[in-house]
């Protein structure tokens, strides 16, 4: 189904930096004249409101600097709103999600701080469904309180009539595009939201419909310049290299800005960073025009600023910009032996003038209004969040599939090729030592959101490893349907429109992975050492083992099918343990946890596919 007319109705015109002249002229020149736009974009920010750090090769030396936070998006955006004409400030999706923050308020923080900045529109991302519909629909009310009234994209959403995105009418919360004016020139902006992941791996309602991204953006672009708008923007949660592909089959778009890839783009070699392309990337369309692709990395991180000139028939004609890395005036170093220190004289004003030099670079002091706002939510938080509950010995690695690079740590760089993580294995641990009646635990990577440093662990730092509101469930299947459902994620994980986080971790299983083997044994050897054995031994297909996992994926989500058709047998039984408490648990009674002995890793080895 390709919903047609129904989304006509809606259009929202706005005016951006217009002046009386412009008003005057209103849409009669809009495909006469042509168009110097700026957008200013962030996308994924899941719930990561408070500054962090960055570790930034620089001056010569590893420099780590206070970074990000919504405080300092906001100021930067205001900034450059200030130093720009005819700005747009647009968000490709996934607030939500990430952090205690969205734990403990379920949107209303993020929305609160959303709303300073004033987003002119914002697309649903596949995390904003985490908590199903009725979740998304109580984000959206606290997004609406404000008095911004940002527009909410997803042309590819369809949410059926009389369910909490669509009380009464398919567009009360979610509009296919919205247009808006600058200088008398009309753009039109179209939101697209990933689908199989979205429905697969998120929590929306069956009766929501996630249809094809290329055919319903064409259609939205064709309805657009049917109504006389020739200058437009996708705004998409759909990722970097489907974006790419997503330009060159579209007829009439000019820009994409996306999401859900958490892509840095830009000229980052020199500070240790690896970008995973141009800032903007510049393609053809299918008209043969030129499209302009940009993403702003992730979690506070970036501000976009996109410049776009388009000629009086609509066609882009340039495109350049920078993407803004947030950094703070809170710098660290460490000496040669290790002892951290704060540079000053000389040194400090070295750090200084490299930033200074550096466009993508930026010391951003956090705008005053917005944390403010913020610190009423943190100190709300500290009491519960700061208190220890365990220690690690060692750096934890994040990963997901392995070798892929997810971990933010300089010392797991280059460790997860053949294994892939640490936490995600010490985490599927955790799960089977709560669970006391499983004999086996699989876990998700995608569950799992963060590395764990060497030292403390706190409460907050357990729910943010594990931020979603999920139990652990218990599953009794045979060694064949483990075998499937294991070969279902890892097919899901490496599929185009599937998501990484798919990959498996268990405790109490473990196998190889070689991706070029057929699809269903690409995960094989596959032994089991069950809860009361010593030993590990060859998984048979008649065996019986009961199964924990968390209750995502024991739905059916995230590619493991044969989980929800268990499920479905009513072979589930749910433990209504919280599995981020589960983890807190865990490490209490341990005291310290450790990287997992070689043998005890659930990928032993792991061979990526070939080009």
């Amino acid at each position: 189904m390709i919903r047609k007319s129904a989304w006509v109705l809606l259009p929202l015109i706005a005016l951006v930096g217009c002046n009386s002249d412009d008003d005057d002229n209103g849409s009669n020149d809009n495909t006469a004249s042509p168009l110097s736009l700026n957008v200013l974009h962030i996308n994924d920010h899941h719930s990561h409101l408070e500054s962090g750090s960055q570790s930034l090769t620089i001056a010569g030396q590893e420099t780590e600097f206070s970074a990000g936070g919504f405080p300092r998006v906001a100021a930067k955006i205001a900034e450059r709103e200030m130093a720009l004409d005819n700005v747009l400030k647009l968000h490709a999706g996934d607030a939500i999600t990430g952090t205690l923050y969205f734990t403990s308020y379920e949107g209303e923080a993020d929305a609160e701080l959303m709303n300073l900045v004033c987003f002119d529109a914002f697309a649903l991302g596949n995390h904003e469904f985490d908590r199903g519909d009725e979740g998304l629909k109580k984000f959206l009310d606290f997004l609406a309180s404000g008095s911004c009234q940002t527009p909410v994209l997803a042309a590819n959403v369809v949410p059926q009539v009389g369910t909490p995105l669509a009380p009464t009418a398919v567009d009360d919360y979610i509009k296919p595009y919205v247009v808006k004016e600058v200088a008398g020139q009309k753009v039109g902006i179209v939101g697209i939201d990933i689908a199989n992941k979205t429905q697969n791996s998120s929590s929306p309602l069956d009766t929501t419909q996630f249809l094809d991204e290329t055919e319903s953006a064409q259609e939205a672009i064709n309805e657009l310049e049917a109504d006389g708008v020739n200058k437009i923007i996708l705004l998409t949660h759909y990722q970097y290299e489907n974006d790419l592909v997503l330009a060159g089959a579209l007829s009439g778009v000019d820009v994409i800005i996306g999401g859900d890839s958490h892509s840095l783009l830009g000229d980052f070699d020199d500070f240790g960073l690896t970008s995973s392309g141009a800032y903007p990337t510049e393609l053809t369309n299918a008209d043969g025009d030129k499209v302009c692709v940009a993403h702003a990395w992730q979690y506070s991180q970036v501000v976009g600023e996109l410049n776009i000139q388009w000629n009086a028939d609509g066609v882009v004609e340039s495109c350049a910009g920078v993407p803004h890395l947030l950094l703070g005036d809170d710098i660290v170093r460490e000496d040669g032996g290790g002892n951290e220190y704060t540079p000053e004289g000389a040194e400090l004003q070295a750090i200084l003038d490299a930033v200074e030099a550096a466009p993508q670079l930026s010391i951003v002091t956090e705008d005053a209004t917005v944390a403010n706002a913020l610190a009423n939510y943190t100190q709300q938080l500290d009491t519960f969040r700061n208190e220890v509950v365990g220690t690690a010995t060692e750096d934890l690695c994040l990963e997901r599939i392995p070798g892929q690079g997810t971990s933010s740590l300089p010392s797991c760089a280059g460790t997860t090729g053949a294994r892939g993580g640490d936490i995600p294995n010490v985490v599927a641990q955790a799960f089977l030592f709560q669970s006391k009646n499983a004999d086996v635990s699989i876990q998700n990577a995608g569950g799992v959101r963060t590395d764990i440093e060497a030292g403390d662990i706190t409460i907050g730092d357990s729910y943010t490893l594990l931020p979603f509101a999920n139990t652990l469930v218990d599953l009794t299947m045979t060694g064949a349907e483990i075998r499937q459902v294991l070969n279902e994620a890892v097919a899901f994980a490496h599929a185009p429109d599937g998501s990484t986080g798919a990959y498996p971790y268990a405790a109490g299983l473990r196998w190889n992975v070689d991706m070029n083997r057929a699809e269903g044994d690409q995960l094989y050897n596959i032994e089991v050492k069950g809860r009361d054995e010593t030993q590990w031994r060859a998984l048979t297909d008649g065996e019986t083992l009961n199964v924990v996992t968390n209750s995502f994926t024991g739905g059916g989500r995230d590619g493991y099918v044969t989980f929800g058709t268990v499920t479905d047998d009513g072979r589930s039984e749910d433990t209504f343990l919280d599995y981020a408490q589960s983890f807190v648990d865990y490490v209490s009674e341990q005291g310290t946890i450790s990287k997992p002995a070689m043998d005890d890793y659930s990928t032993q080895s792991y061979t990526p596919p070939v080009p």
